[in-house]
This record gives C-alpha cells, structure tokens and sequence, in this order.
C-alpha cells in the first residue's frame, strides 16, 4: 500500500465502540500488554460471534483523538478489532498514524473484506471463516496472496467438520509456508483437548490456542 495516501488524516471520523488496555489473549502475541481498538460495525455474522455489542452504537472520534486516546496506556502494541474494523473505511488512515508514531500494529479482520489497501507495516492477522461460522462464503480469497510472514491466518474451529475444512484450506493453499497459522476452539463450543490431539496426530504445522483473555476475567466481561 502506497502509505501517502492517507498522509492527510485530520478530518477523518471514525465510529468506535471502545479503546481498553488489556493482556492480548490470541496471536503469536498472547499474553503482551497491548491497547484495542474496537471499531464499531461488521458485515457478518457469525453464529458464535463474541462481540455483538460493536454490531450498532459507539462514538464518533477522530484519528488523532483516538491516537491520544491510545498514548495514555505508554503501551507500544495496538491491535484494532471490531465487528470488523476494515468496513470502516477510516480505519486505514488511523492505521498509517499508529505506524507513523512508532506503534506496532495488528489488525484483526475476518477476511471478508480486501486487506490490500492496509498499511504494509502492519501485521494483519487475518480469520478464514470455518463452515460453523455460517460466513464461510463470505471469504475473499485473493486475500491469501497478500499475507505475508509478518501476517498470521486464524481457524476458530466448532466441530470436527470445522477442523477438517481448516486442515483441508490450509494444505491447499499451504498456508504454514506463508506464515504462521492459528486453530482455536470455539470458546464454550468446541472442546479444548480434543482439537490440540487431532492437531498432534494430523503433524500439523500450526499453533494452538485458546483465548486467554476469556480464561483470565468473565468471558462475558467487555474491555479486556
């Protein structure tokens, strides 16, 4: 991505359900002190989808209020999520500030939508949707051919059939050649133990990982 296309971002408006300092429960990067930035709104719905609440509501802020707003935590990872941060169209140009500024940046997206124009410093941590999700053909493929090693895919797998999809995509696309790849559990739906033994008798070449943001506070807790 050309990064001088949103070099201009003071006018821009971003609707945004919260901003919260929280351990980072998912990602090559579970368990660091990172700051969220959940924007609000999303095109999908996933039958087990965790953050309704940023479906509708939020706040409208700027890019350099949400920036202040970040800079009070003195926390160097931010991770925007949603919904789905990139439905909303300003969400690149706040990208380009946080990079700008020293952050490193991950963005949480479902891979519905194009992540060609996000910033190239960023790291994208991009979720193919599983058949239990009911978004499955929602998926942008061509996405794929953007990741790269600093990127990361993610499964949330609900089932054996979810499991057996994922292990199927990520053969054929040889994802674990491309970067690192993620299966988690649905939390509350899919059992843990089960998943990590499929995963040690297939020898697949991904992380497993559970949310370890729902296993510290309520799973039902927002802002953390």
């Amino acid at each position: 991505m050309n990064q001088s296309s949103y070099s201009d971002s003071s006018d821009t408006v971003l609707r945004v359900t919260e901003i919260f300092h929280s351990i980072q429960g998912e990602s090559t990067f579970a368990g660091e002190p990172c700051v969220f930035v959940r924007l609000t709104g999303c095109p999908l719905r996933c039958t087990w989808c965790d953050t309704a609440y940023a479906f509708y509501g939020g706040r409208d802020m700027s890019v350099e209020a949400v920036l202040e707003h970040v800079k009070r935590y003195d926390c160097s990872l931010v991770e925007l999520t949603g919904g789905e941060p990139l439905s909303q169209s300003s969400a690149f140009p706040l990208t380009v500030r946080l990079c700008d500024e020293g952050f490193e940046v991950l963005i949480e997206t479902s891979g519905a939508l194009d992540v060609s124009p996000v910033d190239s410093r960023a790291k994208i941590i991009l979720d193919i949707k599983c058949p239990g999700s009911a978004m499955d053909d929602r998926m942008q493929w061509d996405n794929l051919k953007q990741m790269t090693s600093k990127d990361q895919i993610k499964f949330v797998i609900s089932d054996r059939r979810d499991y057996d999809w994922a292990v199927d995509v990520v053969k054929r696309y040889q994802l674990a050649e491309r970067c690192p790849v993620l299966f988690s559990p649905v939390f509350g739906e899919q059992e843990v133990r089960p998943l990590a033994e499929w995963i040690l008798q297939d020898r697949l070449p991904v992380r497993f990982q559970v949310q370890l943001h729902k296993v510290i506070w309520d799973p039902d807790t927002r802002g953390v």
